[in-house]
């Protein structure tokens, strides 16, 4: 399955780096490809529509990591993966 990451970053130590990388990780070892914003330069806002494009054209559900409710950007992919049919899922360790 291909997966989109969707969280909080702007505000966050590291942009919240180590929790999009550990959360990754443990899917694709599960198999799925993943999309993971905060992997390279992120930077916010850089490449918003990028992202989006990769929700529109790619992904089979996206996953709404902790706290993504005072995530604007993670609002945004939300609603965007909601509109078009993306499959969302919020992340829980069990």
């Amino acid at each position: 399955m291909k997966i989109y990451l969707s969280g909080p970053m702007t505000g966050l130590p590291d942009f919240n780096r180590p929790e999009f990388n550990r959360v990754a990780a443990i899917l694709r070892a599960q198999g799925h490809c993943v999309f993971n914003p905060a992997e390279g330069d992120y930077e916010p806002r850089k490449s918003f529509a990028e992202y989006c494009n990769w929700i529109c054209l790619e992904a089979d559900m996206i996953i709404l990591l902790s706290g993504w409710q005072k995530s604007k950007g993670a609002m945004v992919e939300l609603k965007l993966a909601e509109y078009i049919g993306v499959n969302v899922g919020e992340f829980y360790e069990r």
